[in-house]
């Protein structure tokens, strides 16, 4: 297992953890010279990549009138959406058998106020999966697009948590995730009651989709947020408090 990440440490702590071979590289998944620096350093430890997890994501939350610029630039979009292919991963004019998998949100799918760049880059990699099955149907590149909750992260520092919305954990995505991969599932929701809520809120007239939603707590999520809690994380996603 090759892992990548901004945060070196946390990364070399996954890889021993992991053991067997794995391996830290610094990665800031918004640089392309990194992340093909870091797919070279994985099949040449490795071999063949068979499974790559797109995990990647930063979100400032706040009105939006108040959001530094900083992260409504490329960076919150490059960040957020990844990259799920590389011309290296074709082979005699083929894709090689594998899977892609592209960790987006519950947010992804509905609207999140307070957060809304990171909605957005969320909706965006969903846009982005599901256009990518259609383009390489028959490619051998299986594509899944997972759809978590709160992750209990240091994401969701000083957020509120509203009884409707399920907090999931780490482990709870990663099994998820293996699970997809077992049985090449496209889309996947954590917890899978979440998928319920959302498919049905989509199927509503707008006016009732949305007091569906509020009735649910999204709106409370970011607008009730403690922005002293998310000081830290604010300073080491984007620089600043």
């Amino acid at each position: 297992m090759a892992v990548g990440d901004v945060d070196v440490a946390a990364a070399e702590a996954v890889a021993a953890e992991v053991g067997a071979g794995a391996f830290a590289v610094a990665l800031d998944i918004a640089d392309p010279h990194q992340f093909a620096a870091f797919l070279d350093s994985a099949e040449q430890r490795h071999g063949a990549l068979s499974v790559m997890v797109n995990n990647a994501g930063v979100d400032w939350v706040g009105p939006f009138h108040e959001d530094p610029t900083r992260s409504r630039d490329a960076r919150s979009m490059s960040t957020c959406t990844a990259r799920p292919l590389d011309p290296s991963w074709r082979s005699s004019g083929c894709f090689r058998a594998m899977s892609d998998i592209n960790i987006a949100s519950g947010a992804g799918r509905v609207p999140l106020p307070g957060s809304a760049t990171y909605a957005a880059t969320k909706h965006g990699v969903v846009g982005l999966t599901e256009s990518l099955r259609m383009e390489y149907r028959g490619s051998g590149v299986a594509f899944t697009v997972v759809q978590p909750a709160e992750v209990e992260t240091a994401m969701i520092d000083g957020l509120a948590r509203p009884r409707a919305v399920p907090v999931v954990t780490p482990d709870d995505v990663a099994a998820a995730v293996l699970d997809a991969v077992r049985r090449k599932r496209f889309e996947v929701w954590v917890p899978r009651s979440q998928a319920a809520s959302a498919k049905l809120a989509a199927l509503l007239p707008r006016a009732a989709r949305e007091t569906l939603l509020r009735a649910l707590g999204v709106t409370r999520i970011a607008g009730d947020a403690d922005s002293n809690a998310r000081r830290a994380y604010h300073r080491r996603a984007f620089g600043r408090g």
